[in-house]
Formats: C-alpha cells, structure tokens, sequence
C-alpha cells in the first residue's frame, strides 16, 4: 500500500469511519436529530425509520448507489403516493447535506426524477355532515372527541391539536399563542379561541380554571394522543349507526379544508384564511411576505368568531328539528 502512495493508518481510519460513522442507520440518525422545526424532524425521523433504514441498514453512504435509492422505493406499495415523495424529500436533504459536510463527492439521486405529486383531495364537509361528526365525536376516546371538535372550530392541524399544551393557551385573552416549534412551517402562530373552543377545553379541564402547564391531551400514560386511526374508526361506526344516510369517505385533514371552505360561504377574505391556517402561501408569500408584516389577529378572531356562530345555528337548527321528530324505532347507538 505504501508503495502505491496509500497510508496504510489513513486507510484504516477510513474503513472504521465508514462501518461506525459512515453506515447509513447511523448516520441517518444523525441527520434526523440535525434537523430543525418539529414537524419536518418527525417526518425525517418517521420516513426514515419505516421506509429507508430497513433496507439500507448498514450500508456505508459512500457505497450507495442510484440503484440502492430505487430499491428503497420499489419496497413502498404503489398507493403510498404521498409517502413517496416525502421519501423522496427525505432523502434528497440527507444526501445533499451529506455533500456539504463533505462525507459524500455527489449525491446517489443526481438525475432521479421527483415521484409525481399527489392529486390535491378537495372533499369537504357539509354543514349537515359536520353537526353529525360533531355530535359523535365526544361517544369516542376521551382524548379523541375534543381533539375532533377543536379542529372543527379552529381549523388548525391535527398534530398541533393534539400536541396542545395548557402553557400555551390563555383563557382570559382567549388565545393560543402556538410556537414555531410545533407548526409544520416552522412560524409561530397565534390562534383566537371563539366561544365553541373555549367551551370544549373548559369541559376538558372540567371548569373554567385551567391548568398552567402539561398536555391537554394525556394518555394514560401521560404520553401524547396518538391513537387517531382507532379513534377515526370508532367515530365512522358511530355516524354509521345514527340513523342519517351513509358519510361519503373523509378524513380528519378535511376538517381544515371544511372551514377554509366555509370562511369563504360566509365571506371571510382570504388573507384572513390564509393568516388563521397559518399558511405561508399565496398572500403571504415572495414579496408581499417580505413587507406585508400585519398579523390580521383581530380580522382573525372576527373570523373565527363568525365561524363558531356558523356552527352554533346549526346545531341549535338540528336540535329542534329533533325535538319536533319522533324518535325512528330500532335505532341503536351501541358500541
């Protein structure tokens, strides 16, 4: 090896920094614990860990080829459309960052085309089927049923609900001030909470004292609520089983667009959905996200006000129309 100019130690150091530091499962590791914003490291971590480690393992990163790539996703079912190009992201950062530390000389996805995008759902909810979902919705998992009405009447996304902590929220301001940290865009948000959300934590914290700090939302065993899929099937049976006609196939996701949807029935501007989904898009994008610097907090807390009314008539509607119908025989709302 001397004598062909390679240093014997160099090459040993090498060789142990490619099946220590250098195997992929480690060092996708690494990656995953670099990245920054909560979402984007869960993704990383999550898309990782089931779809990459499993079949890369071990491998060196400077023995990865193009062909080692393709094997990853030629694993992953066809219908995973979404999860796909995650994967795809994913690992295009990794690889990229892995070239800028200088672990790599050129990525292994050089020249691979992106998986095609997904088609965007635009299934939304009916005012008949969301008084439905609501009125279920607290018969599921105690952690669950609030998780589900708070969406509604917040249109914030499912992590962030679930993930709510009491130092967040201030019920005397009637806000939720939600950090960076725990929105899927890294920027911080602040929420107003109308009358229906004020109303559904109250009854989580079982009186109008809340608590300072922890999760709003423990399991038993104090960890976070993530038994969505559980839940959503749980509720699906019971709407099946109110008597109404069958729900066309949603999703918890919907519930969002659902009130993107109706902020637009009731008149509500775009700017104003745009500032309450904590969208960084459209109005609040390139330049005018640049020098446009207004929070709309009070065109948002009007919105959302407007929007818990929406709710409130009716489900003041569907209770009379209750009332003044007799009850069907034969219905069963069992579990």
């Amino acid at each position: 090896m001397v004598g062909q100019g390679i240093d014997p130690v160099e090459a040993d150091k090498q060789r142990r920094r490619e099946a220590v530091d250098l195997a992929f499962s480690n060092y996708a590791d690494h990656f995953g614990k670099a990245c920054k914003g909560r979402g984007w490291k869960t993704l990383v971590q999550r898309s990782l860990r089931l779809h990459v480690q499993p079949v890369l393992r071990d491998k060196p990163l400077p023995t990865i080829r193009r062909a080692d790539v393709v094997s990853v996703f030629d694993r992953m079912p066809d219908e995973q459309a979404a999860n796909r190009r995650n994967v795809f992201a994913v690992l295009r950062r990794l690889f990229k960052w892995a070239v800028s530390r200088g672990d790599l000389q050129n990525s292994p996805m050089e020249g691979m085309e992106t998986p095609p995008p997904v088609k965007p759902r635009d299934r939304w909810l009916s005012d008949a089927e969301l008084k439905r979902i609501w009125n279920q919705a607290p018969k599921c998992h105690r952690c669950f049923g609030p998780i589900v009405r708070l969406l509604i009447v917040t249109g914030q996304r499912r992590e962030e609900v679930a993930g709510l902590q009491w130092e967040e929220l201030d019920r005397t301001e009637r806000e939720w001030r939600l950090p960076g940290e725990r929105t899927k865009n890294g920027e911080p948000s602040t929420v107003p909470l109308n009358g229906l959300a004020i109303a559904e934590l109250d009854e989580v914290a079982k009186g109008d004292r809340w608590p300072r700090r922890g999760r709003v939302f423990p399991t038993s065993s104090g960890a976070g609520f993530t038994a969505y899929s559980k839940g959503k099937n749980k509720l699906d049976k019971l709407i099946a089983e109110d008597g109404g006609d069958p729900l066309p196939q949603w999703r918890l996701h919907d519930l969002r667009r659902t009130l993107a949807t109706g902020f637009q029935r009731l008149g509500v501007r775009f700017e104003v959905t745009e500032a309450v989904l904590n969208h960084v898009g459209g109005s609040r994008s390139g330049v005018a996200g640049v020098y446009q610097r207004h929070d709309w907090r009070n065109e948002k807390r009007d919105a959302l006000n407007i929007w818990s009314g929406h709710i409130s008539k009716l489900l003041a509607k569907a209770d009379a129309a209750d009332r003044a119908t007799p009850a069907r025989p034969h219905q069963s709302l069992t579990t």
